[in-house]
């Protein structure tokens, strides 16, 4: 049973196209090469033509002459927003807002479609299976679009997705296969592997990865999610990954299975076919195979992948409470500043009225980094690999010890549905030193410039490094650093072992 909201058709729908033969001429006469206005009137007239009482085939053969246009518009609206820190501006939220409106209108769309062949019209008879994968697709691409743009989604966008694979099952059309040749990874798919993709990749810590790993996400997600299944029962094995649970009645993605009472409407996802299969490419990869050859991304580093393909196991396939640095729950004030002059500024203890701090609350801490919110909805903006400091507001507590400022970095940035920011640090415990350059190369060498001295942690395999703005590396360049007690040390920079938004760290060995 579909209870899915529709606005009912309305006789005064005047859409610029009402059949395929007048839709081919629209889209022929719609200048792509300005993606805003084009942007604009497809939403426009997508609506318009949801609302024209129209026969369901004909609908539907509309329908997919405009997926393409549709396709290729969002794709490049949606690059506008790559690596923007957060929130969004108010130009780069009303291009967020569009894309979701989009899809969300091209999944209404054929839901209508679905309606009108749930009525019981003869032409839509054997389209049953497509018309629910394509609400499914575009249902999940609204969740996608909020996951790779880093907002929180509203949970009826789950409620919606549900109650759509429900009615795949219900009516035994889930492992249809049907055909969908804009999908250039998986031109073949089911109802099935849809909601799969989007189940495992809201469940892969999405706020934690950056646009490049979502997109590898994605590419990999078409491939693998046909070799999941959705079963109504689960069996345990020792020792091996454990099933995860959704209920179809919720507003809630999938859980761990001892989180998760059963009822009728529980189903299960079997993890192990995926773990063995993760841990097989990872080995592979290890062993010299190409990802090329593997058809796992071409044009992603075989360490990156290898990384990546570690961080999908855990996330899928492994109790979270044995990972290594679990986080306890902490419930601090924590001061934060960023931007290079502002935490050089604090740390130093020489704070300006022009740096100003933010209050942030420190929900969670382990000794590798935190989880952290911003008490205010106004203030500045984050991104990706952003240098951040922090210190307790209250003296008698500590950060990682430490009751003074601590570095750290951003892995994570995320916005909550009310507006707060949410971060994800990553610790960089050193120390404040001067530096100064010996060969100029346009750099005033009368001048001190501040950095970061790391220590080395052999636990992790990092080498001591140091972390300076953005265009003072140089390989083999020799540097002096000042330290707090006068000390003068002489270095040479080796390699930068990490490019963030604002920093380089570099490794160096003594001079």
């Amino acid at each position: 049973m579909l209870t899915l909201p529709l606005d009912p058709t309305d006789d005064l729908a005047n859409p610029a196209f009402n059949n395929p033969a007048s839709c081919k001429k629209w889209i022929a006469q719609l200048q792509l090469t300005n993606l805003q206005p084009a942007h604009s009137q497809l939403l426009i007239q997508l609506n318009e033509f949801n609302r024209y009482p129209m026969r369901g085939e004909d609908r539907l053969e509309t329908l997919e002459l405009l997926r393409e246009t549709i396709s290729y518009v969002q794709d490049g609206y949606a690059k506008k927003l790559i690596s923007k820190p957060l929130p969004l501006n108010d130009n780069e939220m009303e291009i967020f807002t569009a894309i979701v409106q989009l899809w969300q209108a091209l999944a209404s769309c054929y839901l209508r479609c679905l309606r009108i062949y749930v009525s019981g019209e003869k032409q839509l008879s054997m389209h049953g299976a497509l018309l629910c994968q394509r609400c499914l697709l575009y249902s999940g691409l609204t969740i996608f679009e909020h996951l790779r743009s880093s907002y929180e989604f509203d949970p009826v966008y789950w409620h919606q997705l549900h109650e759509l694979y429900a009615f795949a099952e219900t009516n035994n059309l889930q492992l249809t296969k049907v055909s969908d040749p804009l999908n250039t990874f998986q031109p073949i798919s089911t109802c099935q592997s849809i909601y799969v993709k989007t189940l495992l990749a809201s469940y892969a810590r999405p706020a934690e990865l950056n646009r490049q790993q979502l997109q590898l996400l994605d590419e990999w997600l078409s491939e693998w999610s046909s070799t999941v299944t959705i079963e109504r029962d689960f069996a345990r094995s020792k020792g091996d990954a454990q099933p995860l649970a959704i209920d179809l009645a919720s507003e809630n993605g999938l859980r761990p299975i001892q989180h998760h009472a059963h009822n009728a409407t529980t189903r299960y996802i079997a993890m192990i076919p995926l773990s063995k299969m993760l841990r097989v490419t990872s080995i592979l990869l290890q062993q010299g195979q190409t990802t090329k050859h593997l058809k796992i991304g071409k044009n992603f580093k075989v360490d990156d992948c290898v990384d990546f393909l570690t961080f999908l196991h855990q996330c899928w396939c492994e109790d979270l409470n044995t990972r290594f640095g679990e986080r306890q729950p902490a419930s601090n004030k924590t001061l934060l500043c960023y931007n290079l002059e502002s935490i050089y500024t604090h740390v130093s203890s020489q704070a300006r009225q022009e740096f100003p701090q933010e209050t942030w609350y420190l929900e969670n801490e382990s000794i590798l980094g935190a989880r952290l919110t911003r008490e205010s909805i106004s203030e500045g903006r984050l991104g990706y690999n952003q240098l951040v400091a922090l210190q307790p507001v209250d003296e008698s507590t500590t950060i990682l010890g430490a009751t003074t400022w601590i570095l750290g970095t951003t892995t994570w940035v995320n916005v909550e549905r009310a507006g707060k920011l949410k971060i994800g640090v990553r610790y960089l415990p050193g120390a404040l030193v001067a530096i100064r350059f010996t060969e100029p190369d346009n750099i005033d060498a009368s001048n001190n410039f501040p950095a970061f001295l790391l220590q080395a942690v052999p636990a992790i395999k990092s080498p001591p490094s140091l972390i300076l703005p953005h265009g003072h590396f140089k390989p083999g360049r020799i540097i002096e650093i000042n330290h707090s007690n006068r000390e003068i040390q002489p270095i040479r920079m080796d390699f930068c072992v990490e490019n963030g938004i604002d920093f380089d760290r570099v490794s160096y060995t003594l001079a």
